[in-house]
């Protein structure tokens, strides 16, 4: 699905114009790109969250020469689905995700008692 498609498909869905539809899709995609490039993050629960990642400066090498090169830091956006959007991608993998889970025993919360001391030789 590209962009017009999605605009159609918002049209049609909610009884607007495509005009419409396109002017609340580029407003939400607007609000999206400026809270990242900010530094903050849209979460959209059930969907997924967008952040900025932050890539450090590190060495490479051209692979045609063998050299190393610098390959300076770069700010990225990064988007992480959620757990919604997982599930309804792969259910399979949702499922057993959630069986493993049962599965698994609690770990008790309290640590188990120390031993006592021990008792001075006997005379």
């Amino acid at each position: 699905m590209n962009k017009t498609e999605l605009i159609e498909h918002l049209a049609s869905k909610h009884e607007l114009t495509k005009a419409e539809a396109g002017r609340i899709l580029e407003t939400l995609l607007d609000a999206v790109v400026t809270t990242v490039k900010k530094g903050g993050a849209v979460s959209i629960p059930g969907f997924g969250s967008f952040k900025q990642h932050a890539r450090a400066a590190r060495t490479g090498v051209n692979p045609s020469t063998g050299d190393k090169i610098k390959i300076a830091a770069a700010k990225l956006p990064k988007f992480t689905p959620g757990a919604g959007f997982k599930a309804a991608v792969d259910p399979k993998a949702a499922a057993r995700k959630a069986a493993k889970a049962e599965a698994k025993p609690a770990k008790a919360a309290a640590k188990p008692a120390a031993k006592p001391a021990k008792k001075a030789a006997k005379k």
